[in-house]
């Protein structure tokens, strides 16, 4: 009922239907096809569980969510429970090429540090500008992975097709997805895919709540 109310059943046309997705429809009405919720409460059952076993071994999960409906619901997130996530732009290498990303993340961290211990002064006030644009540009694209000193565990993401590149890197590196992901995506790519509407506000956040509490879950289990 909570998922029927977010919106969470809402498909799209059967022709952007893509093969994989097909068992995961209930109907259609008026040209649009409804995703079966049972099925959805299903994946999710076995997502959280996956997302709890990784909290209970101390991993971390990499939320990605760039479309501009669930921007900022995956920057929030992901912040709750202290785990890296790209909101903006996926930039290629990102887990292919991590060693350099993280190099790019320590020099974002260290002109950060000079910038508020006051030791970026000397420079003059022309000099100063470009740092902060340079600081700006770094904060933009890697703010969200500094928590992220290693290859993360996982992925959650949102909308599979839009993300094909973080998907496909994640394959080709052997990290698991979780996606909440709509009728147009390929669910065989997915370790584990949630079908469900991933083009609305309300949807995502619901689901972004259910992996984090799920996460909040595994971790207290380790606490206690």
């Amino acid at each position: 009922e909570r998922m029927f109310e977010a919106g969470a059943h809402f498909g799209l046309s059967r022709s952007r239907r893509h093969p994989s997705a097909k068992s995961a429809i209930f109907g259609a009405k008026n040209g649009i096809e409804i995703i079966d919720l049972e099925k959805t409460t299903a994946h999710l059952a076995l997502a959280k569980e996956f997302v709890a076993t990784l909290s209970r071994t101390g991993k971390k999960i990499l939320f990605v969510g760039t479309k501009s409906e669930g921007r900022k619901i995956v920057e929030e997130g992901a912040s709750s429970i202290e785990m890296p996530y790209v909101h903006n732009r996926w930039l290629g290498g990102t887990l292919s090429n991590f060693p350099q990303m993280k190099k790019r993340i320590l020099h974002m961290e260290d002109l950060i540090t000079k910038r508020t211990g006051g030791l970026l002064d000397k420079y003059t006030k022309k000099e100063r500008l470009l740092i902060d644009r340079e600081i700006a540009k770094l904060e933009k694209n890697f703010a969200g992975l500094a928590v992220m000193k290693e290859l993360p565990a996982a992925l959650f993401v949102v909308d599979a097709k839009k993300e094909h590149i973080a998907v496909a890197e994640a394959k080709s590196m052997g990290i698991p997805v979780v996606s909440i992901s709509s009728s147009d995506c390929d669910f065989s790519k997915i370790a584990y895919p949630i079908p469900a509407n991933d083009a609305s506000g309300t949807s995502i956040a619901f689901f972004v709540k259910e992996i984090t509490s799920a996460w909040k879950e595994g971790k207290s289990v380790t606490t206690n």
